[in-house]
């Protein structure tokens, strides 16, 4: 097992690296051709920021591919169609994303780009083929059930993750959370159970990390350029192409070998394999906020797919989180959902797991009911830090406790502020908060 790791984490790294290196060119790419977009009333971001970021993580995912096929433990997964069908339909979605990102397309056209993009890789032959159902076992789909049940998966997915991109590294970090915890329950079922047909969808996960990874030191807060619609579309269907290949491409009769037949396999293997249920919890939060979008714009007469500034991200700036730390509940809850499940798949019936994440979701509870908790940063940690969450020389203790005013923050700088005024903890970056109007700093600038 040792030599598939070293070969997946050479993937990762070389893919890390392109997207890395790539991104810098492309920010003053896209600053050359004007894909700044003006701010909109809906964005937390102060001054135009460029996108395109799509581009350098679509190299990133290209460069991956070709060295995992020049790799002798991952070129055999290029012996199927699965990468040549993620990659054209990443082609196809990415190329939509970018005149996006330039012109504004229509949603209606997005959407059935999207579909267009997932029908590519059906007929390419990345599809659902049958689903493992407990006390049944496997049921074969048509070729129009497949079609539909994967084209709706690849949709929602991809729109999930693109819901979720309002923060400054916040669809990136969650995807690659949502990653990693695929890939190690897709790489458990290739080589803890023999299934080999897992394979493509553990190389997708791997290089999946390494476009995020690559991306997020430019994406961070506060960001230098955006993935745009170009890049969050594409690790969305990346994304959902791993859960595609590992759901419906897997054949239930490798789980034979292990239980006897068809139905016992399937119903003793739910807690490993759990055919949708993992796909769809590694993208819990990304999908509640797209559900609660939906109903909330039809709710009041808006079309789906309008734009406002009820997402979760933007509830927890309204609540007095500042902008790092709502991202990093977010990160919290995503990592919870996505590993918790893996550890159920791997000990479901272990009582301290579930006690475990009960725990766990009780210390994030307190944390998003605490917006006015400023984290400290230890006096030997602060080297690994970025300056603004650094102490100055000869700063008390008392004026370090206060927390940054909304506009160093965006900037990325630390000034102290005054005693009895309140920071990025009494207003947020979508406005004041009401409840504490009178403890804003009089003559700030908006």
């Amino acid at each position: 097992m040792g030599q598939p790791v070293r070969e997946y984490l050479l993937t990762l790294c070389v893919t890390a690296a392109v997207t890395y290196l790539l991104t810098g060119p492309v920010r003053k790419f896209a600053i050359a051709v004007g894909a700044m977009p003006e701010i909109r009333a809906r964005d937390v971001h102060r001054e135009p920021t460029p996108r395109l970021g799509g581009i350098a993580m679509f190299g990133g995912l290209c460069a991956g591919l070709l060295v995992a096929d020049h790799l002798d433990g991952l070129n055999a997964v290029f012996q199927s169609n699965e990468p040549r069908a993620l990659l054209s339909g990443a082609a196809l979605i990415w190329l939509i994303g970018v005149l996006d990102d330039k012109f504004e397309i229509d949603a209606l056209i997005k959407l059935g780009g999207q579909m267009i993009a997932a029908g590519v890789m059906v007929m390419q032959g990345l599809t659902i083929l049958w689903l493992p159902i407990p006390g049944i076992g496997s049921v074969s789909l048509t070729s129009w059930q497949g079609t539909l049940l994967t084209v709706a998966l690849v949709v929602i997915t991809i729109n999930a993750v693109n819901f979720v991109d309002g923060l400054d590294g916040l669809a990136a970090g969650m995807v690659c959370i949502a990653s990693a915890a695929f890939f190690m329950y897709a790489y458990r079922l290739w080589y803890g159970y023999g299934i080999e047909a897992a394979a493509p969808a553990t190389l997708f996960a791997a290089v999946l990390m390494g476009m995020c990874l690559g991306f997020l030191p430019h994406n961070m807060h506060p960001a230098r350029i955006f993935m745009g619609d170009s890049g969050s579309m594409l690790i969305g269907l990346v994304l959902a192409a791993g859960a595609i290949s590992i759901t419906g491409q897997v054949d239930p009769d490798a789980m034979k070998l292990n239980f006897g037949g068809t139905r016992d396999a399937t119903h003793a293997m739910l807690p490993v394999f759990i055919p949708l249920l993992m796909p769809l919890s590694i993208i819990a939060i990304p999908m509640a906020d797209l559900v609660l979008a939906i109903v909330r714009r039809t709710w009041n007469g808006q079309s789906p797919f309008a734009a406002d500034r009820g997402h979760l991200h933007h509830r927890l700036l309204e609540i007095g989180h500042s902008h790092s730390r709502a991202v990093l509940i977010m990160y919290f809850w995503s990592a919870l959902i996505a590993f918790g499940a893996v550890a159920y798949s791997v000990h479901s019936a272990s009582m301290w797991i579930v006690l475990l994440i009960v725990a766990l979701s009780a210390v994030g509870l307190v944390l998003l009911l605490l917006p006015r908790f400023t984290p400290r940063t230890p006096q030997w940690a602060e080297r690994f830090v970025p300056p603004r969450y650094r102490r100055a020389p000869g700063e008390p203790e008392a004026v370090h406790s206060l927390a940054l005013s909304e506009e160093d923050e965006v900037r990325g700088e630390r000034t102290p502020v005054a005693a009895g005024v309140s920071g990025v903890n009494g207003a947020t970056a979508i406005g004041p908060r009401s409840r504490f109007p009178d403890r804003r700093k009089t003559g700030a600038s908006r």
